[in-house]
Parts: structure tokens; C-alpha cells; sequence
């Protein structure tokens, strides 16, 4: 089997990539497409509301009720905090001891419809094993189990056999209809994370069932983001966090605006937009994002992702201290030190901090910085972090 570590990191890259994905369901499709609609513009009440219409409507659909364990699943890691790009650069696993466990009762809703989802499905399979459309649900709702187990429960291991089963389904899919560019979505996200792996892990993983291939699986996913179909939104967000990894930022900021565009009340994407930029090294970019975003932020009553706004502040004292403005990014900095925010945050603000004091030529306070970023890096699975807080206390830093 793959190793418990690798295992973790590859189930949970493909859980950030994919969510339920909306099905083919005949009259009650529109329903569903306006419900997920809400889910993707963070309207979680309204998302929830339209969901359970669509499983009173149309109670034996197994879309219905994996739309609304969905929806649960993304509210989850939405009140969590993990919804970002960032997370899977840092890590998510079971040792992250700033996530809080999911409220008793979105707990129990995602396991009741999930299960359902997972049992209308495999009956449609059963009652017809040559229809495209019952391995697309039984993959789908496979899929969306694995993801939650990886990422909510840490079940890394115990989410292997339905991701293996939810890519074989996927797979029939296509044998038996290859013009089913949903189903290529799955498929084409775990080829890629296969591909990723070290080799020995590689090859357990093709022995398990998952096929491998970097450049297949970017084209499959982006075929499904390109279709007018059920996967469409669920592969762009999987192609914004793969170009990230890709460095292809240019790509990643063209999908992007197509997600603003559609999701209008999504702020976290805007907050991702700027995330790129600062990667690709364009912090004027990041700034114009960053206002945009702000301003969504200060309008918006709705709930928050856990130490949302220390995650905009830091972002936006990154920025700022990449501009040269240097108050004005420790003023920003210092209130991340305040605010209720994810351990990794917390430790990344230090370290800018850390930077603003070599700059003005303050080693002890540098280093000060340096050592608590070390500290909550390392407590927040954020290895780059801690790393680079070590290499900066010993050689400080330098504005290039």
C-alpha cells in the first residue's frame, strides 16, 4: 500500500481539487445547478435550503443527496479555514491541531446523504451495468466520501479504497461513453497527483489501481473545465491550485477571473488571486486584488472562514512590504499578531516582521521574530515556513 504520509498528501491534494461535482439528474438539474450556485458564492444557508428541496423533490436521486452532503463537506472546510491554495502548500493532515472538529451536526448530515448518495448509486450500477450515467454517480459519490475522510476525519488510509474505486468508476465512464468530459475530472486530478509521487510510491500506486501521467492528467482536467457540463467549476478550482504548483501563474490567474465573473459573492477567490500574484512576484497585481477584496470583506455580514481576516492582513502586509511600504506593512503585520488566525499565519506574519526588522537593521528583534516563526510554523505543519525562519535568523535578510 502507499505509504501513510504519501498517502495523506496525495488524498488530500486530490480533495482540495475536487468536490461533488452536479449530475445529470433530467428536470431537477437546473435545481441543482442553482444550489450549487449559492454553495460556490460561500451562501451556505441558501446553498443547504435548495439542496434539501432537491432531495424532497427527488428523494431515490443520488445527485440530490450528494449535493447536499457537498454542500456540508464545503461548509465544513469553509468554517475550518481550509479552502485556500495555501493549505495544500502547507499540509493538512490529522497533526494540525488548530482545526477544530466538525459540528456534531453537519457531521451527521454529510454521513446520512453521503451514505445515501453511495447507496442509490451503486443500485443504479447494479440495476444497469452498461449505463455511463450510474458509474458517473457511483464514482462522484465515491469521490466526495474520500475527500472528507482525507480531510475532515484524516482517515488517510481508510480513504483509499473509495478514491481507487471512485477512479475505476470514473473510468467505465469513459469506456462505455468518452464524450463524458465530467468523468474526466477525477481521473485526470489523480493521474496527475500519481505523477507527483516519489517512484517506489509511484508504482504502488498504479499497483492499487491509480493510473499516473502529469501531462494526461492536466489535459483530462482541463477538457473538463472547458465543458459546458457538471465538472466544469470544480475542474477550474483543481486548475488553480495545479498551476500554482505548476508555476504556471498566468494560467492560473486566467482562470480566475473566469471565477469572478460567475461568482460574484466568492471573495476567497479574490483572496486567491492575490495569493498568485504574490507568488508570481507581481505585488502590484496582488495590491489591486487585495483592494478589491477588501472591500468585499468589509461589506460582507456573511460568516468567516476561522482567522479569515488575519489571512487577508498578512497577504496584504506581504504585499505591502514587497511594495516598499514598510509601516504600513507592520502595522498590518502586527494586528495578524491579534487576531484569531491559523497557526501557519501567525507564523508567516512573524517572519515578514523578521524582515521588516533586518531592514531597519535590528538583528535582535529580527531574530526574535524569526525564532516564534520557527515556532508556529512548525507547530502549524508549515515546513517551508520553519525552514526558511532558520535560514533568516542565521543570515538575516536582504531587500534583492
Amino acid at each position: 500500500m502507499i505509504g501513510d504520509c504519501m498517502a495523506r498528501r496525495f488524498l488530500i491534494g486530490a480533495a482540495l481539487v475536487l468536490s461533488a461535482g452536479t449530475a445529470n439528474a433530467g428536470d431537477i438539474a437546473e435545481d441543482l445547478s442553482r444550489a450549487y450556485e449559492f454553495a460556490y458564492n460561500l451562501d451556505y444557508d441558501a446553498a443547504v435550503g435548495a439542496f434539501e428541496a432537491t432531495v424532497a423533490a427527488e428523494p431515490h436521486n443520488p445527485a440530490t443527496h450528494r449535493g447536499l452532503a457537498a454542500a456540508t463537506w464545503m461548509r465544513v472546510m469553509f468554517l475550518r479555514g481550509t479552502m485556500t491554495v495555501d493549505d495544500y502548500f502547507v499540509g493538512l493532515t490529522p497533526k494540525n491541531v488548530d482545526l477544530p472538529e466538525p459540528p456534531a451536526e453537519l457531521a451527521a448530515t454529510f454521513a446520512e446523504h453521503s451514505a445515501r448518495a453511495i447507496e442509490l448509486s451503486e443500485a443504479m450500477v447494479k440495476a444497469d451495468a452498461d449505463s455511463p450515467d450510474a458509474h458517473y454517480q457511483l464514482g462522484a459519490s465515491l469521490g466526495l466520501a474520500a475527500s472528507y475522510r482525507a480531510t475532515i476525519r484524516g482517515e488517510t488510509m481508510g480513504a483509499l479504497k473509495p478514491a481507487k474505486l471512485a477512479y475505476a468508476a470514473h473510468e467505465r465512464v469513459l469506456e462505455l461513453d468518452p464524450t463524458r468530459k465530467d468523468a474526466m475530472l477525477i481521473i485526470g486530478t489523480y493521474r496527475y497527483l500519481v505523477s507527483t509521487l516519489p517512484l517506489p510510491i509511484r508504482l504502488m500506486a498504479r499497483m492499487v489501481g491509480f493510473g499516473g501521467g502529469r501531462e494526461e492528467g492536466l489535459r483530462l482536467i482541463r477538457e473538463a473545465a472547458s465543458h459546458e457540463g457538471e465538472a466544469r467549476t470544480e475542474a477550474e478550482f483543481g486548475l488553480v491550485l495545479l498551476y500554482n504548483r505548476e508555476r504556471d501563474y498566468a494560467a492560473a490567474q486566467q482562470v480566475i477571473r473566469g471565477l469572478k465573473r460567475r461568482y460574484p459573492r466568492n471573495r476567497v477567490v479574490w483572496l486567491e488571486s492575490a495569493a498568485t500574484a504574490l507568488r508570481d512576484d507581481r505585488p502590484a497585481l496582488a495590491a489591486s486584488a487585495l483592494r478589491e477584496g477588501f472591500s468585499m470583506l468589509e461589506a460582507d455580514e456573511r460568516v468567516r472562514m476561522q482567522g479569515e481576516e488575519a489571512l487577508w492582513r498578512y497577504l496584504r502586509g506581504k504585499t505591502r512590504l514587497e511594495l516598499k511600504r514598510n509601516a504600513a506593512a507592520r502595522r498590518d503585520l502586527l494586528v495578524v499578531l491579534d487576531l484569531h488566525a491559523r497557526l501557519w499565519v501567525t507564523g508567516r506574519a512573524h517572519l515578514e516582521l523578521g524582515m521588516l526588522a533586518d531592514l531597519a537593521s535590528d538583528r535582535e528583534e529580527a531574530r526574535r521574530h524569526y525564532d516564534q516563526a520557527h515556532t508556529f510554523c512548525a507547530d502549524g505543519r508549515d515546513k517551508r515556513g520553519a525552514n526558511l525562519a532558520k535560514r533568516l535568523k542565521k543570515n538575516g535578510y536582504r531587500r534583492e
